[in-house]
């Protein structure tokens, strides 16, 4: 496919679901950069990391849920083309929601297929994923041939969901609007490979969070495990392509748009290891322990299924805040333990899609974004620092200042096993909170200088840590 830069941009109208999220934002900013006329993001969410960049830039901001009729018709009225970017349920705790995961991935996709055929929408780019035909058995550069993935075998509602929404997507191309039935919907899917790059929300941030918390023990899968990235200029630019390809007004091309009914799979080309490529080097980079033990995929998952049994038990609450993410769910040990990774040929043929970020260079931009994020953020110690010191301090508090009833009672001999006498176990406590006192206070005034925005939060910390806290705010200082 060979058209200008900008071909089916300029001058028109756009909708984008899930418009306040990583890729959509990405998508939205690139869009009216190349001239679109209006871009319309359509958005369960009121605000994200990204509504300022998308204000300015001069994005329509619509609230609205996928899973309402009128929301998305509201939206696409008087728009020639649509992304399809909303889902739920890629990971986290909204891996066990199926319900919601059936209701968004594949009610809202029939709001958003019923809404394109009211409106007389012209073109649809669907975001799908390579779970429509993986699901946990090892594909070697594998392309579009490749039959769906069983419905009823799927580990998870993401993927099962997702793929019988993608079919409805193909299905539903050439579809005739509702008050124009010379005006056609033309569909296509795209499916891409783990999305990474500054500012994604899904796979990194939740890795990194493990790791500084020192959780983060184990690789999972062999060294020769491969899987494939795909960095987010490149996500953006396939898409703008998918819907170039969608186009049926372009001079010399007669009958069916080259991308009509297709799915294309998309990712940066250079299958790698997870662990070697993206963990190893970020974790170095960001002063984390890399994990040193190897699990075998198999041992994965059986953890991985109890910490979905765990998370079946805790249904109702998984919405909760204080409901922790499970460590690990079976479709992410499937992700990074087998290997699985896919041809971009007909995505290049027929889209004349290339990627124009190479891996390194993506790498490097992710490793930046997160050094400088963790320059801005308080930073401290694992858990198991903040366990044992939480818990030392309260077993000398104990000691000194409750009486010796139940259990306290053997907390109270140790102590006289180790300090001989009340008073030296009274000024022991007295003392370690007076050191803890004075660092903090240190620690408030060194942050006013290097840290100010952070100065109340590593008081805090450095009052409940100690020196375990304030190391962490000289290594700053110095460096």
């Amino acid at each position: 496919m060979h058209l200008s830069a900008n071909e089916g941009i300029e001058g028109v109208r756009f909708a984008v679901t899930g418009g306040q999220g990583f890729v959509g934002a990405a998508l939205c900013l690139e869009l009216l950069r190349r001239g679109a006329r209006e871009v319309r993001s359509l958005d369960l969410r009121a605000s994200s990391s990204w509504s300022q960049q998308l204000l300015d830039a001069g994005v329509r901001t619509i609230q609205g849920d996928i899973r309402n009729k009128d929301d998305v018709g509201r939206a696409f009225r008087g728009v020639d083309c649509v992304f399809h970017l909303a889902s739920y349920g890629m990971s986290g705790k909204e891996m066990v929601q199926t319900g919601r995961s059936d209701e968004v991935n594949i009610n809202g996709t029939c709001n958003v297929l019923d809404a394109c055929h009211e409106q007389g929408v012209r073109r649809l780019v669907y975001v799908s994923t390579y779970n429509v035909v993986f699901g946990g058995k090892p594909i070697v550069n594998g392309n579009e041939a490749l039959p769906y993935f069983p419905i009823e075998d799927h580990v998870d509602a993401y993927g099962r969901s997702k793929s019988v929404a993608e079919q409805l997507v193909l299905k539903s191309n050439g579809r005739p609007a509702k008050s124009d039935k010379s005006t056609r919907l033309y569909t296509c899917a795209i499916r891409p490979a783990a999305i990474y790059g500054p500012g994604e929300e899904r796979h990194l941030p939740r890795i990194l969070s493990l790791a500084k918390l020192g959780l983060a023990f184990f690789k999972i899968g062999g060294p020769d495990v491969k899987t494939d990235w795909l960095y987010i200029d490149n996500l953006v630019l396939a898409l703008i392509l998918a819907s170039m390809g969608l186009l049926d007004d372009i001079p010399d091309r007669k009958g069916t748009p080259v991308a009509a009914g297709q799915a294309y799979f998309i990712c940066d080309g250079s299958p790698c290891n997870t662990f070697e490529f993206i963990i190893k080097p970020l974790f170095q980079s960001l002063g984390y322990s890399v994990p040193q033990v190897r699990l075998d995929t198999s041992v994965a998952l059986a953890i991985s299924r109890m910490f979905l049994f765990i998370s079946t038990l805790f249904y109702p609450w998984l919405d909760s805040k204080w409901m922790p993410e499970p460590l690990i769910l079976p479709a992410e040990v499937y992700k990074v333990g087998v290997t699985h990774y896919f041809s971009f040929l007909k995505a290049r043929e027929e889209l004349g899609y290339v990627p124009m970020v190479r891996p390194h260079e993506g790498l490097a931009a992710t490793i930046s974004y997160w050094q400088e994020r963790k320059r801005r953020e308080l930073d401290g110690p694992t858990i198991f620092t903040w366990l044992a010191v939480t818990i030392g301090m309260l077993a000398v508090f104990s000691a000194a200042c409750l009486p010796p009833v139940g259990p306290l009672k053997w907390v109270l001999d140790i102590h006289l096993f180790v300090f001989r006498s009340m008073l030296v176990i009274r000024l022991v406590l007295v003392i370690a909170i007076a050191l803890h006192f004075g660092e903090a206070v240190y620690a408030w005034f060194l942050a006013k200088k290097v840290d100010p925005r952070n100065a109340t939060g590593w008081f805090w910390q450095t009052f409940a840590l100690g020196f375990f806290s304030l190391r962490y705010l000289l290594k700053r200082a110095r460096g």
